[in-house]
């Protein structure tokens, strides 16, 4: 794999190459005069929902995370693929509300605000008596508040709906069904708009694997009744050859200039039959034309330059970036500044997941270097997909061997590397696939310039259709015992440019 051979960035469809690379899933957008947000699900990953801002609709900057690990979230308590689900961010009247489901209580949803969306965001509050998931919020001209969201409860399937009252914190009403779909599986991930006189349903429905798509319905009111579109599903990838599946959870936006657009997920599958997807399902870009009073997606409408989402972070700020997340105990529990880079110690977490400092694999090819001082303490580098599929390079006492864990089997992978010193530098990588699957993975060490490689392996095993669940590969390193210290991350992403190789 050779990085030092990129050539000139490419252009690509916001339809095949995703804005946001990478486990980003569920994405809900709003706008703020010309300014656009947006947010993803997170899962047990904390701090939790990613905030993002644009002002293209193509060009995305993280800026904060809505939920610390605290209010409502509880860092370290979500098993791998539960906690946070499908939050819906929306703009109204000078105030950001962000709305969401902590799938890992029994309770309602959690419900926070804020005037500047980067934070800091109001503690959360649980809204009781919803029950379900993917919850929205749309308001109506006398200020009247309607929570839509795929409901859980006994004898109320489908699409629901109650008023609220935000400032409160409470609902006005039992809720209602007020759309079961169109008949394909799993209705869910309602978002409710109104343009012409009309209010627009749009929900997932096909499950959010191959046969996943988008319908819509229309009424004159905010509760309906709900008339179907007659060419649902609106769309959809299934049965199709194309590069990007398991499109659906859909939310539009309004442009300033009076066009739509629509965010919503896929996934990148490659190899062979069942095809592996590994980053998680990520977030693409489709413009919106409204034909007969009805949308169409037009997912080549908008054509932009690939960024390099490489980064290198020497942790020299007074906070970590927003990127950086734990699937185990709060950040703040086993990370410290240091001189240079941070220190590191052990932490546990109730779930059991590990305690690690991790940031989402965005790309499709790429490397992950970790420079480590390990005189006092004993060091893991590892790639992560949930706690029963990951790997890691273990570094101790200047002597380094590969761990890799598949479901139920532990393989301590390869060679050991000895004589490293307290200073080595650990890689991961993606390289390209020798037996049918996405990639290999690659996980090596590199000493006075040399790098040796301790283990390579099929990338299918860690992939959603190996491991199951919602999410995607994250990198990351953390401190097994003693005291560790990092003196910067680099990752390299090759996704950006031409490949000059045949």
């Amino acid at each position: 794999m050779t990085f030092e051979t990129r050539k000139g960035r490419r252009r690509e469809a916001a339809g095949v190459h995703p804005i946001i690379g990478g486990f980003y899933p569920d994405p809900s957008i709003c706008r703020a005069d010309a300014d656009y947000y947006l947010v993803n699900s997170s899962f047990e990953y904390s701090p939790g929902v990613p905030v993002w801002h644009s002002t293209d609709l193509t060009h995305w900057t993280q800026i904060g995370n809505a939920l610390g690990g605290t209010d409502g979230f509880q860092a370290g308590e979500a098993g791998a693929s539960k906690g946070i689900y499908a939050p819906t961010l929306r703009h109204h009247a000078g105030r950001f509300w962000l709305i969401t489901t902590n799938v890992s209580t029994s309770g309602g949803q959690l419900l926070t605000s804020t005037t500047d969306p980067a934070g800091p965001w109001a503690p959360a509050v649980v809204i009781d008596g919803l029950a379900g998931i993917d919850p929205d919020l749309a308001w109506d001209d006398d200020g009247t508040c309607y929570v839509t969201y795929c409901s859980t409860r006994p004898g109320l399937e489908g699409i629901a709906q109650a008023r609220v009252d935000l400032e409160k914190g409470i609902t006005l009403e039992e809720p209602r069904p007020v759309w079961q779909g169109t008949g394909l599986a799993f209705p869910e991930a309602p978002h409710l708009y109104r343009r012409d006189g009309w209010w627009y349903l749009v929900i997932a429905e096909g499950g959010t694997e191959r046969g996943h798509a988008i319908t819509i319905a229309r009424s004159r009111n905010p509760d309906g009744p709900f008339e179907p579109a007659p060419g649902n599903p609106v769309f959809s990838h299934r049965s199709t050859t194309h590069p990007v599946q398991n499109t659906g959870h859909a939310d539009l936006v309004e442009a300033p200039d009076g066009r739509w657009a629509a965010v919503y997920l896929g996934v990148r599958p490659r190899g062979m039959t069942p095809m592996f997807h590994v980053n998680g399902r990520e977030t693409f870009l489709a413009g919106i034309d409204w034909i007969d009073g009805w949308p169409q997606f037009d997912e080549g409408r908008f054509v932009y330059e690939i960024p390099d989402r490489s980064f290198l972070d020497r942790f020299a700020a007074s906070s970590l970036h927003p990127r950086w997340v734990s699937p185990g105990a709060p950040l703040g529990e086993f990370v410290s500044p240091a001189e240079p880079g941070i220190s590191l110690i052990p932490a546990a977490s109730a779930s059991g997941n590990v305690s690690a400092l991790m940031t989402r694999v965005t790309d499709e090819r790429w490397r992950f270097d970790v420079a480590l001082r390990t005189a006092d303490g004993a060091a893991g580098v590892l790639l992560r997909l949930d706690d029963r599929h990951w790997c890691e390079v273990r570094v101790n006492d200047g002597s380094a061997h590969a761990v890799v864990h598949i479901g139920p089997l532990e393989s301590h992978a390869g060679e050991a590397a000895t004589g490293l010193g307290p200073t080595p530098t650990v890689r991961i990588e993606s390289l390209p696939a020798t037996h049918d699957g996405p990639d290999d993975i690659a996980l090596s060490v590199i000493h006075n310039g040399q790098s040796v490689m301790l283990a390579r392996f099929d990338g299918r095993y860690l992939s959603t259709e190996v491991a199951g669940g919602f999410t995607g590969r994250v990198a990351g390193v953390r401190a097994i015992s003693g005291t560790v210290d990092v003196a910067s991350v680099r990752y390299e992403a090759d996704d950006a440019y031409v490949d000059p190789r045949p």
